[in-house]
């Protein structure tokens, strides 16, 4: 049975983990979306992961160096997306790997906790081989960023996690409705960007 994170982690942060029967939660950040990630940094519990994405931000050092405090201080990990130098320069926890980069990385990159961006079994493989802390597999479910891609679905995610060799989180469509679907699947956490606006 999963036990609520944290008492400083909000209720329905809570019931979101217990609703898909993961310990941890991923929140990626996304301006546009979510425009105050630190409150939703605020409401999650010191095992979850925040990734800095928002590549468009226009003071994107400013968000890494604001999220890198807040997370420090919730004891929260923190991982820079795609720029290894940003994540250095901010004290990052490790750093996250986008498609385009996992598919050119012949090497673990040197942090200490790495992510990356899955969609398929060989992203799968290729996370395995480099010896990948987390594959966040997408998309699960129909989201509101990517509305016409073609989802996996439970079965086809169940199959995928079981075979994986690397820990699997969840994301894409990603809702407390949604995530009763996930119960059973052993994941090692669901992530999400919307989602975090119900917290």
């Amino acid at each position: 049975m999963v036990k609520p994170a944290h008492k400083e982690a909000s209720m329905k942060a809570d019931a979101l983990r217990i609703a898909a029967g993961v310990e941890r939660l991923v929140f990626i950040t996304d301006q546009a979306r979510v425009p105050d990630p630190e409150t939703v940094c605020r409401r999650l519990g010191p095992q979850d992961i925040v990734i800095c994405r928002d590549y468009e931000h226009a003071d994107r050092r400013a968000l890494a160096r604001m999220l890198r405090a807040v997370t420090a201080e919730r004891g929260q990990t923190l991982l820079v997306a795609g720029d290894e130098n940003l994540a250095k320069a901010v004290g990052a926890d490790g750093l996250h790997l986008p498609g385009h980069l996992l598919g050119r990385m012949q090497g673990r990159p040197a942090f200490g906790f790495v992510s990356a961006a899955c969609h398929t079994k060989p992203d799968l493989v290729k996370a395995r081989r480099l010896g990948l802390d987390l594959a966040l597999l997408s998309p699960v479910f129909p989201t509101e960023s990517h509305p016409d891609a073609r989802t996996l679905g439970t079965l086809r995610l169940a199959g995928l996690v079981r075979d994986a060799g690397v820990p699997v989180a969840a994301l894409g469509g990603i809702t407390r409705k949604t995530a009763l679907g996930l119960k059973g699947i052993k994941l090692a956490a669901i992530a999400g960007i919307g989602c975090f606006l119900e917290i």
